[in-house]
């Protein structure tokens, strides 16, 4: 029996309240004119959404519910009633809680039921390896319909009283690299449905004997008081090592599917920052390749911006064009990328 070909449907995203601009980070953390020049020359990134109030304190979105929107849009779009979905992956780095498993929360407020439910917690690779799991799943004939959700709430991790000024890099960059956000994509082996093929998925660890290159803690009663930072943020050796993960992930992915370099149509490259985002692209040397990127106005919302990416180019992608993405994790480096093509 021939594999099935496994086609992405629809995709659906959702950002908590309005854009946090620089300038709004910097009034809120007492930074000045300088650091706001900072961020936009070394870090690139514009503005984020947040899931909470920095002037208050405030939570205003959860996971659940951002989760929640953006898998309704997916199935709202595809046409696709809870009922028909048969299995249900989800990929986080900030689980709402360790028991239940949000995914189940999300199903629940779905309406999904009586389905296969995982949750896998990883950090940017982890919506690429959600995908992989669906799209294996999927292949063995055994499910018809999935639903892929991947989605993060960053800035519960944020110390809203914290002095940005006296905190050291690896503790101040996170308040200006990341947001929140979910992003669903309904995926289908159903033949001749939807315009695009997950052609390839690929995800592989290679963090052997690495040192983390970023840290998110889970706090409980014991050690909440600890002197350890909640989140940290290596990103020197994030410079140093996601380019090059980037290029050989970008190579395997060609290899694999015996795609020449000039083939590719779109490309969605990981997205830490906006400035490192440019340097991957140069590096990736695919000149004719359209880049689809979006750090820019979302922030690094971890494992929804991968959906944030795959909404624009299924917008985009016409039959016979094709688009490789990227997504590498630093807390113990995970290369991930999956190829797509229109039909």
């Amino acid at each position: 029996m021939d594999t099935p070909r496994i086609r992405i449907l629809s995709v659906g995203t959702a950002l908590p309240g309005p854009p946090v601009d620089n300038a709004a980070l910097a009034r809120t953390f007492g930074m000045d004119a300088l650091w706001e020049q900072w961020v936009d020359a070394f870090i690139g990134t514009r503005q984020r959404h947040l899931a909470v109030d920095i002037a208050t304190g405030e939570i205003g979105d959860s996971l659940s519910g951002l989760g929640t929107a953006a898998g309704r849009r997916a199935l709202d779009t595809a046409g696709v009633r809870p009922e028909e979905v048969d299995l249900v992956v989800m990929a986080t780095a900030t689980p709402e809680q360790l028991m239940p498993a949000t995914v189940n929360v999300i199903c629940d407020r779905l309406g999904i039921n009586d389905v296969p439910t995982f949750q896998l917690q990883s950090g940017c690779s982890g919506a690429v390896q959600a995908l992989d799991v669906a799209h294996q799943l999927l292949q063995t004939g055994r499910h018809r319909t999935a639903l892929v959700i991947g989605a993060d709430v960053l800035a519960r991790f944020y110390d809203c009283d914290a002095k940005l000024a006296q905190l050291p890099p690896e503790q101040l960059v996170n308040y200006v690299l990341f947001g929140d956000g979910a992003g669903a994509a309904v995926l289908t082996n159903e033949p001749g449905a939807g315009r695009c093929e997950l052609a390839s998925v690929r995800t592989r660890l290679t963090g052997l004997d690495r040192v983390a290159g970023a840290t998110l803690e889970w706090f409980g009663p014991v050690d909440r008081l600890s002197d350890r930072p909640a989140a940290t943020e290596d990103y020197k050796a994030i410079e140093r090592y996601v380019p090059e993960m980037a290029e050989e992930t970008l190579h395997e992915l060609l290899d694999d599917l015996d795609w020449r370099a000039d083939e590719v149509t779109y490309l969605l490259p990981p997205q830490l920052s906006g400035v490192m985002t440019r340097r991957i692209v140069e590096r990736l040397d695919l000149p004719q390749a359209r880049e689809v990127s979006c750090v820019d106005e979302t922030g690094n919302n971890a494992n929804a911006l991968v959906f944030f990416q795959l909404e624009r180019v299924l917008e985009r992608i016409a039959p016979g064009e094709r688009a490789l993405g990227v997504a590498i994790e630093s807390s113990k480096w995970i290369k991930s990328g999956f190829a797509l093509e229109g039909v």
